[in-house]
C-alpha cells in the first residue's frame, strides 16, 4: 500500500483533488468529511457539551458558535484539538491496517497533515495551491463567511508556503477539471511506476 497524502490551507482545492482521485477509481479518506461525521456522534456531542457547554443546545452542537469561540482563542482551539485528534489517528491507524495489504495507492484528504504529524505515515505528499484571494473567495463564498472569519481559520494553518518545501508536488487547482485529471494521472502513473 502506498498513502497519498492530498493537503493544501483551507479553500486551496484538496477535496476537488482528492474527488478526482476518487473518480479515477482509488479509495480516499476524506479526513474533515469524517470530522463532520463526528458531530452527530452522541458520545462525541456529550464531550463538545463537557468543554464547550455553551454550543450544544438539544444534543446538538452549534459549529459555527464552537467556530466561533476556538479561531479566536488558541488555548480552546487546542482543547478541541486534544479532543479530535486522538481519535482522528487511531482512524488512520485503523485504515492503515486494514488496507496494508492491498498494492495499491490510497488518497488521505488531510488540511492539518503536518499540524497533525501525520507526514510521518504518508509516502507521497501532494500540495494544493491557489491564489490567495481567489482562496479567499473561494471559502467565504462556500462557507458563507465573512473575511475576518476567513482570517481567523486561515491563520491557524500553516500557510501553503511552509506546506509546498515539505512536500513531494504542487498542483495548482485554478485550471479546468479536464487539466488537473491530467495532471493528478501524470503522478500517478509516476507513484505506480516505483512500485
Amino acid at each position: 500500500m502506498k498513502l497519498i497524502a492530498i493537503t493544501g490551507s483551507i479553500g486551496c482545492g484538496k477535496t476537488t483533488i482528492a474527488k478526482v482521485a476518487k473518480n479515477l477509481g482509488f479509495a480516499s479518506f476524506d479526513v474533515d468529511g469524517w470530522v463532520r461525521r463526528l458531530y452527530y456522534k452522541r458520545d462525541f456531542i456529550n464531550i463538545i457539551a463537557q468543554n464547550f457547554p455553551e454550543v450544544v443546545e438539544n444534543s446538538t452542537v452549534n459549529k459555527k458558535a464552537l467556530r466561533n469561540i476556538v479561531f479566536g482563542d488558541n488555548n480552546k482551539l487546542k482543547i478541541l484539538e486534544g479532543l479530535i485528534h486522538p481519535i482522528l489517528n487511531k482512524t488512520l491507524k485503523s485504515f492503515i491496517r486494514k488496507n496494508a495489504k492491498y498494492n495499491d495507492l490510497f488518497f488521505l484528504d488531510v488540511a492539518l497533515l503536518f499540524e497533525m504529524g501525520w507526514d510521518k505515515y504518508v509516502d507521497f505528499i501532494i500540495v494544493a495551491e491557489v491564489d490567495y484571494e481567489v482562496q479567499k473567495q473561494r471559502v467565504m463564498l462556500r462557507d458563507n463567511i465573512k473575511a475576518i472569519d476567513f482570517d481567523n481559520i486561515n491563520d491557524v494553518q500553516m500557510c501553503n508556503k511552509a506546506k509546498k518545501l515539505k512536500s513531494d508536488v504542487t498542483i495548482n487547482t485554478e485550471t479546468t477539471n479536464n487539466l488537473l485529471k491530467l495532471e493528478l494521472i501524470n503522478i500517478i502513473k509516476g507513484l505506480q511506476a516505483d512500485e
